[in-house]
């Protein structure tokens, strides 16, 4: 006993050793499993969760609907389609869901509560979105009740509990989660506000809502933060009261929290994305400041600055937003000099020293996917009170869109600190979206995204997805002879065309203009201001196009954009539009302009190569 007890105090008093590692200290998983695809074609699966029927739930963010999945098959059955989501790019739709703790149990209670981003132009739009007939103008997300009838495995009878919450093209976070204490709990990020193509828009994640606010059903200033409501909508008596005022948050200084989970004794953990360094794991408590954008994970001076390009002496709209290179006239402030309270997360992934290299060339210009964050999309806590995997007990289970895996986070007895590095588990090339564990405690359902960027098994970055839009089954088999996590997938068509020789591009200057004005519309979001390359897309400039396109057609860039683009709606913009947004990408990679516009046509498109330096 006195063994024990010693190695439990080291264990904690060397945790934030773990704590501060890079991604180098993660070691690979041991216990083995066995893999299957249950099934596959879901148009983005968001929340992925066990029902007490015993079937998979599951919301699928721009198909619109949730589906129940028997586990046993992969059947689908459509339970309720939403036609009210609007999914316009690659973080909004329809998100999280939460089923009530006596769903089934007769008590009358058979609700189901969902997330979504919808469309509602009474309230006058974002004065943020300068462009009236962009589709995030008037976006905003509502929380909604659901009716399920038993016999007919449908749900009905939608129920608006809270609506107008703020929604963005970036970083709407949206995990939604039935607490033991009754309540429901909701994310919402700080709208990828102050980068990309948001980069003149400051973060709101510290400003706190005000009653005049509150009175007005004004949620602005609930970006950045985390929500604690009634199940009929309205602000809990014993929410915290935070700079005198009582709403909704319940913590707040968040960047993009998309993953949230309670452990048995009722601790909330939170996983959040993020900028270049520190993913964070956290412990959500009431009124609790989280430190963002002043601090990314410790607050230790190492990797991150917070830089305010909306307060740049140089008018923000003039200068070119990079993560890399802060431009001299953007003030900058180091983590220490912001000295408000705030809570530290238990564990990273990963701070690393300020003098580390984010320009990795493995990642060919994808810089982001090189960088130590690894995009935290889900967090599960593993704590079965029976059987289940060895040695896992007391886990955190953290999904990742970067990495295409599974990390395993150990836990001390005390739940706040580690007890050992973290594993990696079930490598591949898919974005794992989240994860559900049976009630056999051995048995594991991921979600993946149907596209995106993530990790290259051979290093580097990949398009393709070996599992695009499925669920995967793990199951543990401690008698394996390895575990299985992915088939090779066939490369993408587009993707590995090469043009024959042909004529060099024409386009006007007009149309790259109009090009323009429909890339920032559509594409800006995932594919970064300027072509640099955003969280969802590729760069469309610089060293990795050269390597992707150069030498290929006109036509292959073009149906690329016209099957991918926008990534909620493929093929849904005029062609005219697609023919446009290429003219403006050639234009900016060095094609020069002419009296004769690029063509929408095919043959026309195919007999053009896109030159090479």
């Amino acid at each position: 006993m006195k063994l024990i007890s010693a190695l439990m105090l080291a264990a904690m008093f060397t945790a934030p050793a773990f704590a501060q590692d890079t991604p180098a200290s993660v070691v690979p998983g041991t216990a083995k499993f066995d893999m299957h695809v249950l099934t596959t074609g879901l148009e983005g699966p968001w929340e992925l969760t066990w029902g007490p029927d015993n079937y998979l739930w599951v919301t699928e963010r721009t198909g619109r609907r949730i589906d129940r999945i028997d586990p046993a098959t992969g059947e689908k059955s459509v339970a309720i389609e939403l036609p009210e989501v609007s999914a316009p790019g690659g973080q909004d739709g329809l998100l999280g869901l939460a089923l009530h703790p006596d769903l089934l149990k007769g008590t009358g209670n058979n609700y189901a509560f969902t997330a979504y981003t919808y469309v509602d132009k009474s309230r006058g739009g974002d004065p943020t979105v300068s462009d009236p007939y962009s589709p995030y103008h008037d976006l905003y997300t509502k929380i909604i009740r659901l009716t399920y009838d038993e016999t007919t495995g449908k749900l009905s009878d939608p129920v608006d509990l809270i609506a107008g919450l703020p929604a963005s093209n970036d970083h709407n976070s949206g995990r939604l989660k039935f607490g033991p204490d009754g309540k429901l709990y909701y994310t919402i990020g700080d709208g990828g506000k102050n980068q990309l193509g948001n980069w003149c828009i400051p973060i709101e994640a510290q400003r706190l809502p005000t009653a005049a606010e509150l009175s007005a059903k004004d949620y602005v200033a609930y970006q950045g933060k985390s929500l604690r409501l009634n199940v009929d909508g309205s602000i809990p008596d014993d929410n915290p009261e935070i700079a005198g005022v009582r709403s909704h948050v319940f913590t707040y200084g968040h960047r993009n929290m998309q993953g949230i989970d309670f452990a048995p004794d009722g601790t909330l953990y939170a996983s959040e994305q993020g900028p270049k360094t520190d993913d964070e794991v956290n412990i959500l408590v009431p009124g609790g400041n989280y430190g963002w954008p002043h601090v990314a994970g410790f607050r230790d001076d190492k990797a991150y600055q917070y830089a305010r390009w909306k307060d740049a002496t140089t008018p923000c709209d003039q200068l070119q937003f990079s993560d890399i290179k802060i431009d001299p006239s953007v003030p900058v402030e180091d983590e220490t000099s912001w000295t408000e309270p705030m809570q530290d997360p238990v564990v990273t992934m990963f701070t690393v020293p300020s003098d580390w290299n984010f320009q990795d060339p493995a990642c060919g210009g994808v810089d982001f996917i090189c960088w130590p964050t690894v995009a935290a999309s889900s967090i599960q806590t593993y704590m079965p009170k029976d059987g289940g995997i060895a040695g896992w007990e007391n886990s955190l289970l953290v999904t990742t869109l970067k990495r295409g895996s599974l990390y395993r986070i150990p836990l001390a007895d005390d739940g706040h600190t580690l007890r050992g590095p973290i594993e990696r588990y079930f490598q591949s090339e898919d974005r794992f979206r989240d994860t559900a564990v049976g009630p056999d405690a051995q048995t594991i359902y991921v979600a993946t995204d149907p596209g995106g960027l993530t990790e290259s098994k051979t290093g580097g970055t990949t398009t393709t997805m070996q599992h695009p839009g499925a669920i995967l089954v793990f199951t543990y088999n401690p008698n394996a002879v390895a575990a299985a996590s992915s088939t090779d997938a066939a490369p993408d068509a587009a993707e590995s065309a090469i043009a024959a020789t042909g004529s060099l591009p024409t386009l006007t200057a007009e149309q790259a203009d109009r090009g323009r004005v429909a890339y920032e519309a559509n594409c800006v979001a995932c594919h970064g201001p300027g072509l640099v390359g955003g969280s969802y897309g590729t760069p469309l400039t610089g060293a990795y196009f050269d390597g992707k396109w150069r030498g290929k057609s006109v036509g292959a860039l073009y149906e690329y954009a016209h099957t991918k683009m926008p990534p909620s709606r493929p093929g849904s913009l005029p062609e005219e539009t697609y023919a446009d947004i290429v003219a403006y990408i050639l234009q900016v990679n060095g094609v020069g302009v002419g009296s004769s516009a690029l063509p929408s046509d095919a043959p026309a498109l195919d007999g053009m190569t896109i030159p090479t330096k």
